[in-house]
């Protein structure tokens, strides 16, 4: 066998030369691409800032036992060191398996894990049942879609007060119970009421997010597969099922994980129908947390970091199984 060997280099043709170090290649790429990086370098410092610090600083908060009695803080002109103590995973070990963790910890995840399969499901239904009906030759269907995205066009603060006051013992909607009759329940008092309206009100305030997004995915369908489905005699409950859900399948599985994610961190509807001190059984994870760091004395900043360090590791975990699951449908369809 010949080997060709270049006479100027002396190197057999074909034969790699040495891997340069890193310092050359971050030299070759800033050279290459300077632009590229003079353009995210504002991006980067405000993630950092804003994002990358808060985080890295409440991870370590988790590991003392940090509170507004033992951190630095200044009282007129004296100022007072922080004399809090490095504790490890006690503040995860006392969240999960302490002898309060069901009534600070668990009982408010189930009933977080539920309010947002319940807000998510309501909102894709409504949402799509909305985006079909706006999919067809209506007249006055541009209005309609106006009308229908007001909810979501509004502030969530003004829409949540306003049902506040709806809500009220002598609200519009205890009043209207009461003139037809019926029992008026006490909506910011009682627990199941409370649950309910919080469910009630996300709902209305999410539902034009999934009805917009629907009906984009509705009007990128090919009609011709319609017609193709008519013509073999498919019945409406068939063309929805065969044609309409798998063409929406791209959409629904993102605007599904987007819901699940804003509505087990939706602070705002909770926060502002009742407040951080009020209905204890109807705060969801991200409330209570709150309510820890500042709602309550001493405010236990540890804990509160604990606890958005378990939501956010329970959110990775959750859309990490979920975007798994997704691709193994899509492989199996693809067979």
């Amino acid at each position: 066998m010949t080997v060709a060997i270049d006479r100027a280099t002396g190197k057999r043709r074909g034969e790699r030369g040495p891997r340069p170090g890193l310092g050359q290649r971050l030299k070759h790429s800033y050279q290459k691409y300077w632009y590229a990086y003079a353009m995210i370098t504002p991006v980067v410092i405000v993630l950092g800032v804003l994002v990358l610090y808060p985080l890295v600083y409440g991870l370590y908060l988790t590991l003392t036992d940090a509170n507004s009695l033992n951190t630095a803080r200044t009282i007129g002109v004296n100022h007072i060191d922080a004399t809090y103590k490095f504790i490890g995973l006690d503040n995860y070990k006392d969240i999960l398996f302490g002898p309060l963790s069901y009534d600070r910890f668990w009982s408010h995840f189930i009933w977080t894990i539920a309010w947002t399969a319940l807000c998510v499901a309501l909102h894709y239904s409504i949402g799509l049942g909305f985006a079909l009906l706006l999919n067809q030759k209506l007249r006055g269907r541009t209005l309609y879609r106006l009308l229908l995205i007001v909810p979501w066009a509004v502030p969530t603060f003004v829409t949540v007060f306003g049902w506040r006051i709806m809500l009220s013992d002598g609200g519009i909607i205890n009043t209207a119970l009461h003139a037809l009759h019926l029992p008026q329940p006490s909506w910011l008092e009682d627990t199941f009421w409370q649950r309910f309206a919080a469910i009630m009100v996300n709902t209305w305030c999410g539902v034009p997010f999934m009805m917009v997004s629907l009906l984009g995915g509705l009007q990128s369908i090919d009609a011709s597969l319609y017609e193709a489905a008519e013509m073999d005699g498919a019945s409406a409950w068939q063309r929805f099922r065969y044609v309409t859900l798998p063409g929406l399948r791209s959409v629904s599985s993102t605007v599904v994980l987007l819901g699940i994610i804003w509505t087990f961190n939706q602070f705002a509807v909770i926060f502002l129908l009742f407040g951080a001190t009020s209905a204890p059984d109807a705060q969801i994870l991200v409330t209570w947390a709150y309510y820890l760091g500042f709602g309550q004395q001493p405010r236990d900043f540890a804990q509160s970091a604990a606890y958005g360090i378990l939501l956010l590791a329970i959110l990775i975990v959750f859309t990490s199984f979920y975007r798994r699951w997704l691709n193994r449908n899509e492989q199996q369809l693809a067979i």
